[in-house]
């Protein structure tokens, strides 16, 4: 059985949880995240192309600052 490690910060608190999941299981979550969808296949290709392309820059944060 596949098992995925995620950090889950709270705060000041640092929280660690395992969670396991089966091929099946496994599927069936990505299946609902739309990670099959042809739109999301192709925008994978895409960023894959830029990447290679050099077309990348770095950031610190994924937090919008509005």
């Amino acid at each position: 059985m596949a098992s995925m490690n995620i950090q889950i910060k709270n705060n000041s608190q640092n929280q660690k949880m395992v969670i396991e999941l089966d091929a099946v299981k496994f599927e069936k979550l990505v299946a609902s995240f739309g990670f099959f969808s042809d739109d999301f296949c192709e925008s994978v290709e895409r960023a894959e192309k830029d990447y290679k392309a050099g077309r990348v820059k770095k950031i610190k944060s994924l937090q919008f600052d509005f």
